[in-house]
């Protein structure tokens, strides 16, 4: 009997301390719900590197968790170059994260970068609530939680 693959998700905004780490938490949250701990890998990046190691954003942290998602454990790195091949599906929050995706991934890989809202059927950008006021944490939230239902009916 062949092993079943897990397929690898990664989640990629600008420093890997708002949006993707929010899909991130949401992500690991569902999977572990709908049992498909085992089957799938998540992990979030950043294009730039300005925040490694660091903890989400305090108000993405604070939000998420008013939700019941916890991204305390989790912390910020820059997209990696063997990160186009260890993926199976990379996916990114904006326009712009998708075409830096795309003009770093490899030739032959570009097929794994994706719009990750996309899965919630209304495409378009995750914007970004850094410099905003705390509407923008819970908009991204709901965007991630669409996005997230569609990913995982897509692993399905």
């Amino acid at each position: 009997m062949k092993a079943k693959s897990i397929k690898r998700i990664l989640f990629v905004c600008t420093g890997n301390i708002c949006r993707s780490p929010t899909a991130e938490g949401i992500a690991r949250h569902w999977i572990a719900r709908t049992g498909l701990d085992g089957e799938v890998e998540v992990d979030s990046a950043g294009t730039h590197a300005w925040h490694d190691g660091e903890a989400p954003d305090p108000r993405a942290q604070r939000f998420a968790l008013r939700r019941g998602y916890d991204l305390s454990r989790l912390r910020a790195r820059p997209v990696l170059p063997q990160d186009f091949e260890r993926f199976d599906l990379i996916l990114a929050m904006d326009r712009g994260h998708y075409v830096w995706l795309r003009r770093e991934c490899p030739p032959g890989l570009q097929e794994r970068v994706k719009m990750f809202l996309d899965f919630a059927g209304a495409p378009g950008d995750v914007p970004d609530p850094y410099y905003g006021d705390d509407a923008g944490f819970d908009s991204v939230l709901d965007l991630c939680e669409d996005a997230v239902r569609g990913l995982i009916d897509s692993l399905r």
